[in-house]
């Protein structure tokens, strides 16, 4: 008998039964029609649901998702059920509107969710209830012939007659009081049979579909996926039938990975012995060591014990990635270190230096590094020549390039082409390119698109985990983490973010996302370095005070004739008079052109200029907005009238232009001259002629600030420039910042306080979070009351919606796959600890999406939350009733309005004090909910702007005094930068050429390290009891020449052959670049092992005399004593 075979005998059932019955008898023939079959038989269950029960309230929408969603549905069902019965819908879609082949292991999944569903009903529903289990068994192996196009059509297994449908309904509907009031009868004395959670779960549920996603086959010709393969370890106990959960074969027969699943409540560290004795059983079986995976469902580790410590990653490998990883193990990958780098690419030393110190992460098998150099000093060329680095060593192939504005991407794939001719580019942000390209270079939302909707060309996922060996992250900084950390939790890729924010000023969160010490990058080259050594120009600062720009527009100290047009403008442009205007509102509501005009009259007189004096050098206007944009350039266009409209553009990214005007910006004798830029070109555009900014607008982004100061930096070596200190000279000698809105002064004054992060989050987020904190607030006894259990339950209930709406095959759903499954489950609300609120804050909120059509209420929403945790906080709410007052004032102008005329008696309530003064959580949450459907009512145009021909005036006109970051922020960094400058002291003279120290060369060292640089605290906790010498030779390496001496006598001594020699030389190229070999074991581990081993190469006497060198060289920088008790 068939698992729906008892349908046939329960009439009351026999609006779905033909169909579920269908969709089982054709699951053999084929499983994608069965996926189809079980949607519909679900879609007709549901529906005998919503008709057989009076408690379940039909939603205004009757499509099966509204009704699987609708709460009194939800609310009625087991939640794991209910979870149950999504795939069903989403697997029965993908079988309809594409080709998708649905596999058996999966339409069995939908098949038993059905199952489960209608048990379910018959437990709630039925007059002779039996307990039954899903037999896999039981499905009839019968293939029967079926018509795809046609079901396809119809989306049915079945023709059904409408009419005939809705007559069983009317049946039902009948006895639906009976069924409904025997159901509360059933529910207490009947019982639902449990399935306990197994391995086989973990996989069919999570573990399967993350494969399918990455395109791995279960079946058909292109099978690659082997479950339950039986191997054998006679070094493992009980090895002798191992059987691995998962093993990935390559197109060669050969594994590629193995897979050991785990329950998803059981630790992944739980498999690791397991997964070691697989891959040693597949290793000696096919000569291929498999790449590990363990996983428990919602976590995935990673580990390739050919190169690699475990790690997390976010989903197991696609089919290419594996590939390339083995065959990267079979190429020659030689020392970083001894890889020239290319001069033509970067030939600065601090570039190269730059480039060491990511290679000697990548030596220690760091992942991550975080390159701080000022702007101007060519980071991206520094990333070209790391990238043509490891290509040429082959550590990478695949390279993602990542920047936060179009322009800035365009920019830095110019720069790759210019440098690496012959490697595959493609700019993401433009369709026209090959996305199969080596190096990819994509802004961070276009990337997060592309990971979701780019196929390669079997229709499979193209973004992998693996796809990208290296991601380079242009310009990093927290707010990019916290965005867009979605992109880094996704894929698995070797990691180097590069910033132009002084050390002092780097977030402490971009220091621990690189996992590096905070205030000490991987490595760092700051500007006042680059000015001494001559590859940036400093800058002059010019600090102007404008009465409105400073104090704001204050009525009463206007002359009477600017009074009376100052009234006349405001009253004509804005229909209002306010009387006086701050300062943050200039350049917001009101504009001066007074103000604007002498800007633009200052900069004409003062600024740098090219040409003999007879035209403005390359400029920067940092505007406030692109209404206060348009009127510089207008205003601009009114005063020069012979620029014909082409000295001064606007260039702002709304302007689809924006990109060429750019570009012609870019070249000295190009036009335009000044550029005016909101926000576009405040960082990454290089423009070497730029010598003239102009900071027209408030910054209090510190990152912002420096980055703007960066558009000035560059040199520019074969431009004339005339400026009134120095005359015609040829070559830029600095450049000139106009500060009118006291930034200059803001940054002094800041200069030890923490930076206000903006908030990123999405509105939907937001609320969110809101929502979960007042959940947690009312779970207290001091809020026990039902009003307050009420409120809570419908906050419950909303949170718990849009969780529920997610779409869990997206890879930003699956990264937290943990947490959503977790409160998918109803009762996790119940109650929620610390940790709860904590988790759906991080992991669950940046997943909420925002509702566009309803922006304005859950605007309102927002606000009046916001209010409620203030409440809570004790905090003013004074802001709130402003706002509220303001509101009931607006909505009370359009009385006219029904619904509007119908809550006038709220309206003015709320704008009464004795409101405010009783106030409570509830009464604002009431508020909320009668006020948010009317926010429709309010004008949502621009506010009408104002701008005003009054005379403003000058109070102030100084250069300011510049500001430069720290150089040294850390113990270590006071190190680095005193040995690498005083390389002419007599001990460092010694370690440098291989000379032994002494007693004498220690307590100088000693007194160095602890007394001038630091104490000995500082050096024990930075160098663990490190040697002096050692530390040393860490810092200034050693001579070429030195290095070589000290073998030249054993390479004198023996005749050695080609083979012999070329090792020596890779061990002198290892100790000239690292100082020292910390023992002589190196000389038999990789590389030094390929492509012969040391004891193929030399005799034993031999090796032992290479060994002692390797030692001596070791000892001459160290003393024979106790080193750290002495310290």
């Amino acid at each position: 008998m068939a698992n729906f075979d008892f349908l046939n005998e329960i009439v009351e059932y026999k609006v779905f039964a033909d169909a579920a019955i269908e969709a089982e008898r054709v699951f053999h023939s084929s499983p994608s029609m069965c996926a189809i079959g079980c949607r519909k038989a679900l879609e007709l269950a549901v529906k005998w649901v919503y008709t057989a029960d009076t408690s379940i309230i039909m939603p205004y929408k009757d499509n099966l998702q509204s009704l699987l969603h609708a709460k009194s549905f939800k609310d009625e069902l087991p939640e794991s059920l209910w979870r149950e019965l999504q795939p069903i819908v989403k697997m029965g879609n993908l079988a309809v509107h594409s080709d998708t082949k649905i596999l058996p292991r999966t339409a069995i999944i939908s098949l038993q969710a059905l199952f489960n569903f209608i048990e379910w009903i018959d437990y709630c529903y039925g007059y002779n209830y039996v307990e039954r289990t899903f037999d896999e068994s039981a499905i009839p192996k019968a293939i029967v012939p079926v018509d795809v196009k046609k079901i396809k059509e119809q989306e049915s297994l079945i023709a059904q007659n409408a009419q005939q449908i809705e007559n069983l309904y009317l049946e039902i509907e009948k006895l639906s009081k009976l069924l409904s009031s025997s159901k509360s009868e059933h529910i207490l004395t009947r019982s639902l049979p449990k399935v306990p959670e197994t391995e086989a779960e973990t996989r069919r549920y999570i573990i399967d579909v993350d494969l399918k996603l990455m395109g791995w086959e279960f079946e058909g010709p292109n099978k690659n996926v082997f479950e339950e393969i039986k191997v054998s370890n006679p070094y493992v106990p009980g090895g002798s039938n191992l059987s691995v959960d998962y093993v990935l074969m390559g197109r060669d027969g050969k594994p590629l990975a193995l897979i050991e699943a785990k329950k998803t409540s059981r630790n992944i560290n739980d498999g690791k012995t397991q997964a070691l004795a697989y891959a040693n059983a597949l290793e000696r079986e096919y000569g291929q060591r498999p790449i590990i995976f363990l996983s428990n469902g919602y976590e995935t580790h990673m580990w390739d014990d050919f190169e690699w410590n475990m790690r997390r990653v976010s989903s197991v490998y696609g089919v290419s990635d594996l590939e390339r990883l083995i065959v990267r193990r079979k190429l020659d990958k030689p020392i970083l270190s001894t890889i020239p780098i290319n001069d033509d690419i970067s030939a600065r030393s601090y570039q190269k230096e730059a480039i060491r110190a990511v290679c000697q992460n990548l030596e220690n098998k760091v992942r991550r590094s975080l390159l701080v150099m000022a702007t101007g000093t060519g980071k991206t060329r520094t990333s070209v020549s790391l990238v043509d680095v490891l290509f040429r060593s082959n550590q990478v192939t695949n390279v993602l390039f990542l920047a936060d504005r179009i322009a800035l991407v365009s920019q830095a794939k110019d720069a790759f082409r210019e440098h690496l001719p012959s490697a595959s580019l493609c700019n993401l942000c433009e369709s026209k390119d090959d996305k199969n390209a080596r190096i990819v270079f994509s802004t961070y939302p276009t990337i997060l698109n592309a990971i979701e909707k780019s196929l390669d060309g079997e229709g499979k996922r193209l973004f992998t985990p693996g796809h990208f060996d290296l991601i380079i992250v242009d310009e990093s900084h927290r707010s990019i983490f916290k965005k867009y950390r979605a992109i880094f939790e996704y894929f698995d890729a070797i990691l180097v973010g590069l910033t132009a924010t002084p050390k002092s000023e780097v977030d402490r969160n971009t220091f621990d996302f690189f996992e590096v010490e905070n205030g000490v990058p991987t490595y760092a080259y700051s500007y006042d370095e680059a000015i001494r050594d001559n590859y940036l120009v400093p800058y002059y600062n010019f600090e102007i005070e404008s009465k409105f720009l400073s104090d704001g527009i204050v009525y009463d100290e206007l002359s009477k004739e600017d009074q009376e047009r100052l009234e006349d403008e405001a009253m004509e442009q804005a229909g209002e008079f306010q009387g006086d205007y701050s300062a943050t509102e200039v350049n917001s509501i009101i504009y001066s052109t007074d103000t604007i005009d002498h800007v633009l009259r200052e900069l004409d007189q003062n600024g740098i200029k090219t040409h003999n004096g007879d035209a403005l050098g390359k400029t920067i206007i940092f505007a406030q907005n692109k209404k206060h944009a348009y009127l510089i350039e207008e205003r601009f266009n009114l005063l020069y009238r012979s620029s014909k409209g082409k000295k001064a553009r606007v260039i702002v990214s709304s302007d689809q232009h924006a990109l060429h005007l750019i570009d012609q910006f870019k070249y000295s004798d190009g036009e335009p001259d000044i550029a005016i830029s909101v926000d576009m070109l405040d960082t990454g555009i290089d423009v070497p002629a730029c010598v003239n900014l102009v900071f027209f607008k408030r910054i209090k982004s510190k990152t912002k600030f420096w980055q703007m100061i960066g558009r000035g930096t560059r040199l520019c070596p074969d431009v004339e420039f005339f400026d009134k200190n120095n005359g015609d000279y040829v070559g830029k000698k600095y450049f000139y910042i106009f500060d009118y809105c006291k930034n200059f002064e803001y940054f002094r004054n800041q200069k030890n306080t923490v930076e206000v992060k903006g908030n990123s989050a999405t509105l939907g987020e937001r609320i969110f979070v809101k929502r979960t904190q007042i959940i947690a607030r009312l779970q207290s006894e001091k809020y026990g009351s039902e009003e307050y259990q009420s409120w809570r339950s419908e906050l419950v209930d909303e949170c718990y919606k849009e969780i529920t709406d997610l779409d869990v095959t997206k890879p930003v759903v699956r990264l937290q796959l943990k947490y959503v499954d977790k409160y998918r489950v109803k009762t996790s609300f119940d109650y929620l600890s610390n940790i709860d609120e904590h988790d759906l804050i991080t992991y669950v909120a940046p997943l909420i999406g925002a509702d566009v059509n309803e922006n304005l209420a859950r605007g309102f929403d927002n606000f009046v939350y916001e209010g409620i945790l203030n409440l809570f906080n004790g905090q003013s709410l004074d802001y709130i009733k402003k706002r509220v007052i303001t509101l009931s004032n607006t909505l009370l102008q359009k009385i006219s309005i029904e619904q509007i005329r119908k809550k006038q008696d709220f309206l003015k309530l709320i704008k009464e004090d004795a409101y405010w003064q009783i106030v409570d959580a509830l009464q604002l949450n009431h508020l909320r909910k009668e006020l948010r459907d009317f926010i429709q009512f309010l004008d949502v145009a621009e506010r009408r702007v104002i701008i005003t021909t009054i005379t403003d005036s000058v109070l102030l006109t100084r250069e300011g005094d510049t500001l430069m970051p720290d150089v040294f922020e850390s113990y270590q960094e006071k190190v680095e930068s005193y040995f690498l400058t005083h390389q002419d002291h007599p001990t460092i003279q010694k370690l440098i050429n291989n000379n032994p120290i002494n007693e004498e060369d220690y307590k100088a060292l000693e007194y160095i390290f602890t007394h001038e640089l630091g104490s000995k605290d500082d050096y024990e906790k930075r160098f663990k009891g490190k040697e002096f010498g050692l530390v040393v030779r860490d810092i200034v390496k050693m001579r070429p020449e030195a290095a070589e001496k000290a073998f030249s006598n054993l390479i004198n001594s023996k005749s050695m052959n080609i083979n012999q020699i070329n090792y020596l030389k890779q061990v002198i190229n290892y100790i000239t670049v690292n100082g020292y070999m910390e023992s002589p074991k190196i000389l038999s581990e990789a590389p030094f092992d390929r492509p012969f081993d040391i004891w193929k190469l030399f005799d034993q006497v031999e090796v032992v005399e290479i060994a002692n060198i390797v030692k001596q060289i070791k000892n001459n920088a160290c003393i024979n004593k106790n080193f750290i008790s002495h310290i």
